[in-house]
């Protein structure tokens, strides 16, 4: 594993006098699977909205792929190769598969009549079962719509297009929150699937059992400040939850990177 994917340098947002981030220096190397802790209102969400383009931030630096970056909005941030997966989803419960994974980039094909285009549903269809294949989740009909798929079925169709569009970088925000225990195990095993591949990730989650079987480095985020940088084969649950809550302070931050 060699070189960096994403980098930040003093990272920080404000909303008025509310100091959300401050000063968060982080790094990514490729192919690393790296989680982001802490307690609600930490500023684990604040951090990812930052890098991806959600919300602008008060100052900082972001390099992503050996580039300053400055993203005006998450397809921004997509069009560079970071596919973010929200608990929301941001899915379209009444269109299928390939309609979900393709939508707002919709594969295309000329049709001789001047600038206009029809859609290429061949070609989505195609890319859609490669997507499936690569992250190793199943769908029994890609033509049925999400609505009519499980919780579970759901969450792998939005982890599905990191793989259908080559991203570089994958964060998944709490990716397995409202699923079951076997569409938990359907989701990690995707993220295994990942690594395997050598993909980039980042993992906010509250759940110290997924995080320590799933990734290589966990950092914990504290009222707004990155107090934590942990190699999970040299910590423990005890000791990230010390960070957490305070038991242990920034002054003890050791840097992993």
């Amino acid at each position: 594993m060699s070189g960096i994917i994403l980098e930040t340098k003093g990272l920080t947002k404000h909303y008025g006098g509310v100091h959300a981030l401050e000063d968060a220096d982080f790094i990514l190397r490729r192919g690393e699977h790296v989680a982001i802790m802490g307690d609600n209102g930490a500023g684990k969400s604040t951090f990812v909205r930052q890098i991806t383009g959600v919300e602008q931030r008060t100052r900082g630096t972001v390099i992503f792929d050996g580039q300053e970056v400055n993203f005006a909005g998450p397809l921004d941030a997509r069009e560079a190769g970071i596919e973010t997966v929200f608990q929301t989803l941001a899915l379209a419960d009444d269109l299928n598969v390939p309609d979900n994974l393709f939508l707002g980039r919709e594969a295309t094909k000329w049709n001789f009549l001047g600038p206009f285009r029809i859609l290429d549903y061949k070609a989505m269809r195609e890319s859609t079962m490669a997507g499936l294949v690569k992250t190793g989740v199943k769908i029994p009909n890609i033509r049925n719509s999400i609505a009519n798929m499980s919780g579970g079925q759901r969450q792998c169709v939005a982890i599905a297009r990191t793989a259908t569009f080559a991203s570089k970088l994958t964060i998944m925000d709490e990716p397995t929150a409202a699923l079951g225990v076997q569409e938990t195990a359907q989701v990690e095993n995707i993220v295994r699937t990942l690594k395997e591949q050598g993909e980039s990730l980042i993992l906010v989650s509250h759940n110290m059992r997924q995080v320590f079987d799933l990734v290589d480095r966990i950092i914990v985020f504290r009222r707004g400040r990155m107090v934590a940088d942990l190699d999970v084969k040299e910590t423990d649950g005890q000791d990230v939850v010390a960070y957490i809550t305070g038991a242990k302070t920034g002054a003890q931050f050791e840097g992993a990177a």
